[in-house]
Formats: structure tokens, sequence, C-alpha cells
């Protein structure tokens, strides 16, 4: 068309190209040199740089775990004192607290109730057994027929006793007029007034005498020994009978139920007016006068303890001075049973099986190496920690004392001052260098 500048034939018809746009430049050699001169110096930096932390990667690459600092809990070996203590909780006892039994059976009937406050002597319940009443009564008239029978006894052996005492008198009459005879005769027969047949027959009538009044003398004391022995025999009955009454009363008397000491009634035991058998418990008393804490001590701590350890207990803010009264001989399930005893003061207004906290002082080491006890104890079975060096934690053998439960021993293996790693070792999986991310904890 005329008036229309001419076409490019490779051109798309109606598009305008930017040829009118551009512009020729002619590079500056100063500008050059200045980006050569930058690039270097940019090398050069992260050359100096990659020398500074190349120990530091090949070290991190060395490490075959990384884990946050976060995660973990360190303590620092230091020397100092060392206090074994258990610290546990505990149950206020009664170190008096009797419970008291049915002597017979029978009907209980309770005359006071759980919390009254009794003194020593002070009657507690009734029991009523029929049967022990009706076998008092007859070993009592049985007691009343031997004492009968005893006083007969003694009068039939007075009597007997009169009997072979007239029996020995009248050989001794007898005796005395034979003697009289021969003297008689003795004087007759001297003058020849008398015979010889009457002469001896006085002699034997006065050996006659003789020899009844000698066995009359014999059977009146062997008859008094029969009447002692007989008699003594039915006495000692009578002495049994009667300590068997005495036991019988004693056992009605104990039928009614007192206080064998001053304190606080506990627990009833049965119902009021329920029938019981014999040693059966009835009720528990409790002196409050003497309590003392009873404690489960772990198994661990059995060759530990012994009678006699300085303690202490608390009670509402305040700590009171105790000792280790008794122990155990026997572990079950895992615990030994103990008791804590207050020395000077004991603590008003306690209350039977209230829980307390308690502290057993078992042994003080001074100017000994120690680090705060923690998991690794358990994890690595007190054979090797992990300590921390630069960045690091370094798994190391050491070897482990004895321990309270917040301190334990350090043999050796570890220096004062160096940091170990008390928790969280878990993670490391037992791996010897370990990078610890983040800051130090």
């Amino acid at each position: 068309m005329d008036g229309l500048p001419p076409t490019d034939p490779g051109r798309r018809p109606g598009i305008r190209d930017t040829a009118a746009q551009d512009r020729v430049l002619v590079a500056d050699p100063r500008d050059r040199r200045t980006r050569l001169l930058r690039n270097g110096a940019f090398a050069a930096i992260a050359l100096v740089v990659l020398a500074l932390l190349l120990p530091g990667l090949l070290d991190v690459l060395s490490a075959t775990r990384s884990v946050s600092a976060e995660r973990l809990r360190v303590a620092t070996v230091e020397r100092g004192l060392l206090v074994r203590d258990l610290a546990v909780q505990g149950r206020i006892v009664a170190a008096v607290s009797p419970t008291l039994y049915a002597p017979a059976a029978g009907t209980v009937g309770f005359l006071v109730q759980p919390g009254d406050e009794v003194e020593l002597g002070a009657p507690l319940a009734e029991l009523s057994s029929p049967e022990l009443a009706s076998q008092h009564s007859r070993e009592q008239a049985t007691l009343q027929s031997l004492e009968v029978e005893v006083a007969r006894a003694r009068i039939d052996n007075r009597k007997r006793q009169l009997l072979t005492s007239r029996t020995r008198d009248e050989a001794e009459v007898s005796l005395l007029a034979a003697q009289r005879e021969m003297q008689r005769a003795e004087a007759a027969w001297t003058t020849r007034s008398i015979s010889e047949v009457d002469y001896l027959r006085a002699r034997d009538a006065l050996r006659n005498a003789e020899l009844g009044f000698a066995h009359a003398g014999a059977d009146a004391g062997l008859e008094n020994e029969s009447l002692a022995f007989e008699l003594r025999a039915r006495e000692l009955a009578l002495e049994r009978q009667r300590l068997v009454v005495e036991d019988l009363a004693r056992q009605v008397a104990d039928l009614t139920i007192r206080a064998p000491v001053a304190g606080r009634v506990g627990t009833l035991l049965v119902a009021d007016r329920s029938a019981v058998g014999r040693d059966a418990g009835l009720l528990t008393v409790i002196d409050l006068s003497r309590l003392e804490l009873e404690i489960d001590a772990p198994e661990s701590f059995a060759d530990d303890l012994r009678p006699g350890l300085a303690g202490e207990v608390s009670f509402q803010g305040r700590s009171f001075a105790a000792e280790l009264a008794s122990l155990s001989p026997e572990v079950v399930n895992g615990q030994v049973r103990a008791r804590l005893r207050f020395v000077d003061e004991q603590p008003g207004g306690l209350r039977q099986s209230q829980r307390l906290s308690a502290r057993v002082l078992i042994d003080e080491r001074p100017d000994v190496l120690k680090v705060q006890r923690g998991p690794f104890v358990d994890a690595g079975s007190g054979r090797f920690a992990y300590v921390l060096e630069d960045g690091f934690a370094v798994r190391r053998p050491i070897q482990l004392g004895v321990g309270s439960l917040a301190e334990i021993e350090v043999l050796s293996g570890l220096v004062a001052g160096d940091r170990v790693v008390i928790a969280g070792t878990d993670a490391f999986e037992d791996a010897e260098r370990v990078f610890i991310s983040g800051a130090p904890p």
C-alpha cells in the first residue's frame, strides 16, 4: 500500500521489532578488574572460613549420633561431704497397742466406743459365759465338801489318837503293877517265904507287862503317823481344789475386760452383743504417749540400717529428732520394715496410721568426689558415664562407690569439674561419641 513502510518478509505483519531501542555498550576495562578483585576476596574469605570450620565439621561427621541439649540434664563433679541418708514415708503406730481377746466363749457387751479415753484398769467390755459360771459353782461346791471331809478327818484322828493313847497308858499301868509285884516276890524269895514257882511267875508277869508297854508305844506311834498321812492327803486334795476354784474365780473376774494401759480405745473387732469363741479378738487399746513411725526401707539399704541410727521425722513443717528403734530380720516384697522412735520430744496431735516423712542418716563421708545421682547410674550399671567435652558427650569408663538418694561417690574415671550427663543418656544408644546440638545445658 502507498505511504506504508516496506515490510520484512520474515516478520509477522502488524508487529514492530525493538531494533530501534537497542544500544551498543562498550565495556570498561576498569570494571572488569573490580569484579575480579571482588570475586577473589569472596573466595579467600570462603577458604578461611572453611579452614576454621573444617575440624569441627570433621568432629561432627565423626560422631555417630546427634542429640539436642534440651533433652539432657547435666551435673558437675565436685568434692565435698557425702551424706548417705534414707528418705521414706511412714505411718504412725503405737509402740504399745495391745489387742484384747476373749478369755472364754460367750456373749460380749462393750462398755466403750472407739476413740474413748480410758485409764489403766478401766472396764472396757463384759463377757457373759454361763458355762464358766456353772463350772465355777460346781468346783466351789466340791471345795466346800472337801473342807467338811478334812474337818471330819481331823476329828476322827483325834478320836483314834485318844484310843491309842489310852491303850498305851493301860499298858504302862500294867507294867507298873508287874514291877511292884516283882519287888514283893524278890523280897519274899530272899526269905524263902514263897515258892520258886511263884517267884518265876512274878518274873514272867513283869516281862509280859514290859512287852505289852513297848508294843503299845510302837502301835501308838505308827497310828499317829498313819493318821497324819491320811490327813495330809486330804488336806492336799483340799488345797488342789482350792486352787481350781481360785483359777475359775480369776477366769470369771477376767470376763470383765479391763484396759491394760492408759490411752484410747482403737477398734472394736466384733459387733456388740455378739457371740464369740475363746481367744477371739475383741478390741484394741492404743497408748498415745508412746508413738513410733513404721517405715519400709528398700532392700538395698538392709545391710546399712541398724538400730540406733539417727534420724528425723517431719511434722507440720518441723523436724523432730528420732532414732532407729528396731529392724525386721526378713525382707517382704523387696522392703525391710523398721521403726523410728522419737528421742526428745514427741509432737502433739499425732494420730494412729497418720502418714509422715522421715529421714534416716546412714553415713557421712567428708572430702569425697561426688556427683548428683541420676538415671545414668542404672542405665550404665555404674560402669560408664557421658562427659561433655567441647560440645560432645564422650563415653568414659568410671567406678562408683556408695551413694545416697541425691548423690553418689565417684571412685575413678572422673575429676572435679567434669560435667556429666546424668539424665537423657537413653538417646545415645551406647555410642562412644555423641554430638550435642544447641547450647550446652
